[in-house]
């Protein structure tokens, strides 16, 4: 028999199941219940003050990833966007786009969007091209930008919205998958809600308020900002894998990667959920393939969110404090610790997590 030879196909220099993190993150929270612009302003400046926590490109002038995650600024919308301006907030959602900057790929990526929105029974209200201004950005950036689009959509169903635009986004998400593979690359919905919007690239900090010049209008207001700089530790960065996710910022590295991602694909045959009920195929895979160590977990922290858990309670489920002999916790929550150590393994090795479900404080 010969024997097979070992070459660089067989153990490549780079690996996208390896993507990891080692970042800057943080949080700004208005305690009064008041939108306003000034949070924004204090999270662009906090994620400047952290550009010593992320990581420049070859070119010295392109960002591993910088971003914003703030509640939908619905004073801006409502003068920027015609056809919600009758609307109240909460009664329409937002879905943020990175397509393809290719006009073709463009068109069938925003048919098949149009298509499937209208077959799960919604409306789309507009449309927007989110102005940008890449002046500022190296030239890696430059060269892979995406064109970023907003959509506007009505809200059909009464309960549970942030459940139906979850699965929603999925469906849309693996049907691009499926029948567009060249577009999947370029590809990606940065967020889709009616409470929460992010606005994220590859991009240095100082880069994210010239690159959107949205983020500098005094009507784009919110109570709550996430904030991300990313540092992408022995991998390529890339605008879809800027932070902040839909819900998480993360930095560190998720030592128990593949053994989670393994346990979230073979529980997959046997999940349910009376949320859900048998539309819960639709969001499988759970774990999107691609993605770095911290959008996993966001992946999974979201079936757990949408699922009908709270934010805190997901976070402990995911990442279980240490406790042992040495180490004294209450019995209750010993107690809660083992029993949901039965149906989840521990995501083991985060150094901070900020997460947000976008709910007034």
């Amino acid at each position: 028999m010969k024997e097979e030879q070992n070459t660089i196909d067989s153990y490549p220099l780079y690996n996208p199941d390896y993507e990891h993190d080692s970042c800057g993150v943080g949080f700004i929270a208005n305690l009064n219940k008041k939108s306003e612009h000034k949070i924004i302003e204090m999270g662009l400046e906090a994620l400047i003050n952290l550009t010593h926590r992320g990581a420049v490109g070859g070119d010295a002038n392109t960002g591993d990833g910088a971003g914003l995650l703030f509640q939908i600024p619905h004073d801006f919308f409502k003068e920027n966007v015609p056809e919600i301006s009758n609307l109240k907030i909460n009664e329409y959602g937002v879905g943020q786009v990175f397509f393809p900057n290719n006009k073709e790929q463009i068109k069938k990526c925003k048919d098949k969007i149009e298509n499937i929105i209208f077959n799960e029974g919604y409306q789309i209200l507009a449309w927007r091209d989110v102005p940008t201004d890449d002046k500022s950005l190296g030239e890696i950036a430059k060269n892979s930008q995406p064109h970023i689009k907003q959509f506007f959509i009505n809200l059909p169903f009464k309960n549970n919205q942030e459940q139906q635009f979850y699965i929603l986004r999925r469906v849309i998400e693996n049907s691009i998958a499926d029948e567009f593979p060249d577009c999947l690359e370029d590809f990606y919905i940065c967020s889709l809600s009616s409470k929460t919007i992010i606005y994220k690239g590859m991009l240095l900090a100082q880069q994210l308020a010239e690159y959107y010049p949205d983020l500098k209008n005094k009507k784009l207001k919110s109570k709550l900002v996430l904030i991300h700089q990313r540092y992408s530790t022995n991998t390529f960065p890339s605008w879809k894998l800027a932070q902040p996710f839909r819900y998480v910022a993360h930095n560190g590295e998720i030592n128990t990667l593949r053994g989670n991602i393994n346990k979230m694909y073979s529980r997959e045959k046997a999940m349910s959920s009376s949320i859900f009920n048998d539309k819960i195929k639709k969001l499988f895979p759970v774990v999107v393939p691609g993605g770095s160590d911290s959008a996993m977990f966001d992946n999974t922290f979201e079936l757990l969110v949408q699922g009908g858990r709270s934010i805190e309670k997901s976070l402990m489920i995911m990442i279980p404090e240490a406790f042992g002999q040495k180490y004294y916790i209450s019995e209750d929550r010993r107690a809660f610790y083992e029993y949901y150590s039965s149906i989840m393994e521990p995501w083991d090795g985060p150094a901070a997590m900020v997460a947000t479900d976008g709910v007034t404080i």
